[in-house]
């Protein structure tokens, strides 16, 4: 959708310059004498056109362009640096002169000037004050409801602002929401049911910065800056059932903005929409079998894996039995069964993946099969994992998750490709540096591509020591990279290798993971975000770690309990995620934190020349009493660094 551009109003004269603005500033604050700095304030914030003769660059300029919004952005931030150190009569004429401005009547389009007018009043830092949220209701509203094509240009401008001035916007607009929710005084607001558009329009402009920042690359600030962990206090089935009913129109849901809601919240929301559709199914099973009168079966709520029997009803939670073994499963057996499953699947020997060095991470073998059911049952275990809250020590690069949500949920149509997605040699380059690293020398080589490489669109790879030959298109064999089509060799041969060699094998994969997960919540996942609740966060905090901690034979005040966490939390990050991997078998932390690890320090009464032992089953260490932080860390150190097959349990 395209605004109509209209001619641009002639402004007025604004002789100011953010020289003179400081200068005067700077007088006033040693005279006392804010005069003059009161009458550029009362000016320039009295209208639009006021705004955009301070501001703008060059007032005969039109500056009609998404890329430049004209703004002077140096004047702007100092004059709102300045604001909030005036005295209160000059930030009481600032929002006066804004109410004035947006209490206008509007006739027609908005111009580009209104445009900048609004991205200025939106950096206001006075809307932090709670005091001004009524006027910034307001500001919202307006910016929200414009037509796409100024949102368009907004965009755009906002993603050229400072890193830092960008996540004040952010912060202000998350602040402004959790306050509408949660007032510390009620009465400072109007009634909700008079202000019932005050969220959705603070969403809205929120999603804007969202899109900005998705639009830099790197990002201005990292996705969960987004999450406003407030949400996290409401009744989230609510608004998911809300946005299943009405989707993006008609009524307000947080599910309609996910970028807002926290990765530990989805996952709530996943599990209790699985968790749904499961006791349905029970309840009419149950209603089933009664009519016939049979006799309910009362592990219908659960999936018992003996690991001799066939899979039943995934939807179930995960119930472990090893044959021959007694014992009840508290979540220790099922998390060993997981651990056991993944290490043979992953095995080089077995053939379903390929480990790649360079980049540590596995890749789907290209190898065709006659039966690609094995690679369903990992993306079952994957969708498993989810549903029962194990972390699994699994290394995809990220694109493989960003084809698991292409699309995020099955489509009704079978013929409906499943898994594939776009991708670039950024996506080949985290599983394949070396090959990605060609690539784009190719793309930028200066010479002669044709008579220097002498290739042609056709890709070679060896199957079980056969080399065996792909065309990249119809002919493909016959037709030479040149530098006029490399870019498109290079596109074609980066798809062949991410999507069509393994179409097959992830597409069972696919079908498997969303066996389990079959819930339309996956549609509020970034990739990232799955790659998260598969295999947990990288991000350690072991001084969270130390306040979770549980002990069992120690107390946390005891001479080796204090000589521990020393020593750990003096460690660099690579032995800590060594430490973490050797007591929980994986070396990252689930979503809801190391609290969620339910991490035990046990005394284990043996000789101080043991090293310690885990437990990974139930992310237990067992530390021997040793005499001296020295011994400690080296016994430690050797333990955590030789823990495949030794010291393990």
């Amino acid at each position: 959708m395209k605004a109509p551009v209209l001619p641009e109003p002639v402004l007025p004269n604004q002789p100011k310059t953010m020289k003179d603005f400081q200068e005067d500033t700077e007088k006033a604050k040693s005279s006392g004498d804010w005069k003059a700095v009161h009458d550029f304030y009362l000016t320039t914030f009295d209208s639009f056109p006021e705004l955009n003769a301070a501001f703008k660059k060059d007032a005969t300029t039109s500056f009609n362009t998404i890329e430049d919004s004209g703004i002077n952005a140096k004047f702007v931030n100092a004059v709102y640096d300045a604001l909030l150190n005036t005295p209160q009569d000059i930030q009481k004429t600032v929002l006066k002169g804004i109410i004035n401005s947006l209490l206008r009547e509007w006739k027609g389009p908005r111009t580009k000037d209104d445009l900048r007018a609004y991205f200025i009043l939106l950096q206001n830092p006075q809307f932090n004050n709670t005091s001004t949220y009524v006027i910034y209701a307001h500001l919202l509203r307006q910016i929200a409801t414009l037509v796409e094509a100024d949102h368009h240009f907004l965009v755009h401008w906002f993603k050229k602002l400072s890193q830092k001035r960008f996540k004040q916007l952010v912060e202000r607009l998350l602040q402004f929401i959790s306050l509408r929710l949660f007032p510390a005084k009620p009465e400072e607001f109007p009634p909700i049911t008079k202000c019932s558009w005050w969220i959705p329009s603070a969403s809205k402009v929120l999603s804007l910065l969202n899109t900005a920042n998705s639009l830099v690359h790197p990002p201005l600030i990292p996705y969960t800056d987004f999450y406003n962990s407030t949400l996290d206090h409401i009744d989230l089935m609510e608004e998911y059932h809300t946005w299943q009913s009405f989707g993006n129109s008609h009524r307000f849901s947080f599910c309609q903005y996910p970028f807002v809601i926290s990765i530990a919240a989805k996952k709530i929301i996943i599990q209790r929409d699985s968790e749904q559709q499961m006791i349905s199914i029970a309840r009419q099973s149950l209603v089933d079998k009664v009519s016939r009168r049979q006799r309910p079966d009362m592990n219908m709520l659960f999936l018992n894996m003996k690991l001799t029997r066939k899979r039943a009803d995934l939807k179930k939670k995960l119930k472990v039995t090893f044959v021959g073994e007694a014992g009840l499963d508290m979540g220790g057996l099922t998390k060993e069964w997981f651990l056991l499953l993944i290490r043979q699947i992953f095995h080089p020997d077995y053939g379903m993946f390929t480990y790649h060095k360079d980049s540590h991470c596995h890749w789907f073998s290209s190898f065709k099969c006659d039966n690609y059911s094995e690679f369903r049952l990992v993306g079952i275990l994957m969708g498993l994992a989810v549903y029962n809250s194990i972390t699994l020590d699994i290394r995809f690069p990220p694109c493989c998750y960003k084809k698991l949500l292409s699309p995020p949920i099955i489509p009704s149509d079978q013929n409906t490709p499943v898994g594939i997605c776009s991708v670039t040699t950024d996506d080949l380059c985290q599983i394949m540096p070396e090959l990605a690293h060609g690539l784009s020398e190719l793309l930028s080589y200066e010479g002669n591509v044709e008579e220097d490489f002498y290739s042609t669109f056709q890709v070679f790879q060896e199957e079980f020591g056969i080399i065996k030959s792909y065309n990249l298109k119809p002919g493909g064999d016959k037709i030479p990279v040149t530098n006029q089509n490399r870019k498109e060799y290079v596109q074609l041969y980066v798809d062949f290798l991410l999507n069509k060699s393994i179409y097959k094998q992830f597409a069972a994969f696919y079908y498997g993971f969303h066996s389990v997960c079959a819930s339309n919540a996956l549609m509020l996942l970034r990739p990232e975000e799955v790659e998260i609740l598969v295999c947990g966060s990288p991000e350690l905090d072991m001084h969270a770690l130390q306040r979770s901690t549980q002990y069992d034979g120690y107390a946390k005040t005891d001479l080796t309990i204090r000589y521990f966490w020393d020593v750990v939390l003096g460690f660099p990050l690579d032995l800590q995620k060594k430490l973490l991997h050797f007591t929980t078998g994986s070396d990252r932390v689930p979503v809801g934190g190391m609290a969620d690890l339910n991490f035990k320090i046990s005394k284990n009464e043996t000789s101080t020349n043991w090293l310690p032992v885990a437990h990974t089953c139930f992310n237990q260490l067992c530390l021997p009493p040793y005499k001296s932080k020295k011994d400690l860390k080296q016994k430690l150190i050797i333990g955590i660094s030789n823990s495949e097959g030794f010291g393990l349990e």
